[in-house]
């Protein structure tokens, strides 16, 4: 008893202490407080000047925190210092001002770059820090951009910094990316809410060890956006990312590894997140996205336990080759990545794994996975040729239609789907999963409704070395696989329950019987 009431003295002393230092009083807070060097907070007399000031004074005497108490400051840009953290208070707003002569102008790269002025630049931005470490911006309060639309400064910008942390606050109406950082490293960005953002919610661009937790991100464009961009004007990989407990909102992407591809992304992981749409916003395009069209080699990426509703494209995994920042473009590799544990519901595009001619992704698994699709899909979209698009913006509806409603894989080398079901609600004339191009596969406890119409459930163009077991096709099945393409071979299947088919296999032209192996 003695102990607890000498824990709880403590206690009681340090929340004294910090209310003293939140109100003004003696205390780290008071030194550094915005209005002790002329902030008025009332949202309308510009503090960029005087918030700038306490920011140095704190750099100045060796680093602590600079404390926004209650009120609307409104600023142009303001520069981080090292040992310096931003605490605003709740009810504390750092307010964007909407005269753009106010924010810093954009950096001179003194370099060729390809990638947009969003990714590439960082200066004109609200709060902004380059070659600076051992930095916060922590809340409870709003970091409010004050914009409308599209096409603006960041409303925090980090380049080649270490050491930061982004807990609690909430940032709006941001018109560029609202977290964006470049080359910079140890991260942990935590419990911070994004809402109303024209752009991009979170882009770690080339950075390592960032971690991302319990935030919510509500943003027109894409939410969590791994990137590896040419923007330092070298060529930098994205590394050791874990993000997880995320809701994420978006009318673009959910979860988008590229576009910008042109440094490597290894060691990754995503974990336990919801993905839907925001009722202001179109669905979003895709739920996970994974892309390589740049010379990036991806490797090492493990999503798990994912909760999807009216997102599009649930899974979407592309190996291209665009060749931004290169003389001559060339492919890099996408291999190695898990997706277990993933819910969606009301999907509208099929889920796809595609490599080109000559360039298979590799070692991919796909397993507990439940996919719940709209039908929609005709007869007429049954045989359609599927372009190859290889050097073209990876988007999951650069395709167009796909002749299935399910699951799209091509050019791929070690795949395996481990009790993946797919369905659909009204009617669906095309394929369940078409495989082409595809080698050394394992389809194991596969469920799928059958389309109607009579097209198979499962079709092979050119698919060497596959194994199939644990399968109980339903009722309705008119032929459950249909084999295609002279350098078909080695696909076997064992302990599965065809005996609702009408029809087992069917072979195409100059497709040999020997071609496949059923097995009781």
């Amino acid at each position: 008893m003695k102990n607890r009431f000498s824990l709880f003295v403590v206690g009681l002393l340090s929340l004294t202490v910090l209310m003293s230092q939140a109100s003004g009083g003696e205390g780290a807070f008071a030194a550094f407080n915005v209005k002790s060097f002329g902030a008025t907070g009332d949202g309308e007399t510009k503090d960029t000047q005087t918030v700038q000031k306490a920011i140095d004074a704190c750099s100045d005497a060796g680093g602590g925190t600079v404390y926004l108490p209650h009120g609307t400051y409104l600023c142009g840009s303001l520069h981080l210092k090292s040992n310096v953290s931003l605490y605003l208070d709740a009810g504390a707003t750092i307010l964007g001002s909407k005269d753009d002569a106010d924010y810093d102008p954009y950096e001179d790269l003194g370099f060729e770059n390809d990638s947009d002025r969003e990714t590439s630049y960082f200066h004109f931005s609200l709060i902004w820090g380059e070659e600076v470490e051992n930095i916060g911006i922590l809340g409870p309060g709003t970091v409010d951009s004050n914009r409308e639309k599209r096409g603006g400064p960041k409303p925090i910008a980090l380049k080649r910094c270490k050491y930061v942390d982004i807990k609690d606050i909430t940032i709006r109406r941001a018109p560029n990316y609202a977290i964006s950082m470049i080359g910079t490293d140890y991260v942990n960005i935590d419990g911070v809410s994004i809402l109303d953002c024209y752009c991009d919610g979170i882009d770690p661009d080339c950075c390592r060890h960032v971690r991302i937790s319990n935030c919510q991100i509500e943003s027109w464009d894409d939410a969590i956006v791994p990137k590896a961009s040419f923007s330092l004007g070298e060529v930098r990989s994205t590394e050791y990312l874990t993000i997880t407990n995320c809701q994420l909102a978006t009318g673009c992407n959910c979860f988008k590894l590229g576009t910008e591809s042109r440094g490597d992304f290894k060691w990754i992981t995503l974990s336990n997140c919801v993905m839907y749409r925001v009722p202001k916003y179109r669905n979003p395009i895709g739920g996970i996205a994974i892309e390589s069209v740049d010379q990036s080699h991806i490797d090492g990426i493990a999503i798990s336990n994912v909760s999807m509703v009216d997102v599009d494209t649930p899974i979407f995994l592309r190996l291209g080759n665009r060749g931004r920042d290169q003389d001559v473009p060339t492919p890099g590799t996408l291999k190695n990545v898990t997706i277990s544990n993933i819910v969606a519901t009301s999907a509208t595009l099929s889920s796809s794994v595609t490599g080109i001619p000559g360039h298979p992704v590799e070692g991919i698994t796909l397993s507990d996975i439940r996919l719940g699709y709209k039908g929609s899909g005709t007869p007429e979209t049954i045989g359609i040729e599927v372009p190859e698009a290889i050097d073209k913006y990876p988007e999951a509806k650069m395709f167009g239609p796909l002749p299935t409603y399910g699951l799209f894989c091509r050019h791929v080398d070690g795949l395996k789907l481990d009790n993946v079901q797919v369905l659909f609600d009204g009617e669906e004339a095309r394929h369940a999963l078409l495989c082409e191009d595809v080698k050394n596969l394992e389809v194991d406890s596969f469920s799928a409704m059958p389309p109607s119409g009579g097209a198979s459930t499962l079709k092979f163009l050119n698919v060497q070395d596959a194994f199939l077991q644990g399968i109980i096709a339903p009722a309705g099945t008119s032929t459950f696989l249909e084999v295609l393409g002279k350098e078909s071979k080695g696909i076997s299947a064992a302990a599965n329950d065809f005996s609702r088919c009408k029809e087992v296999v069917r072979l195409g032209e100059g497709v040999e019987k020997e071609t496949i192996r059923l097995n009781p």
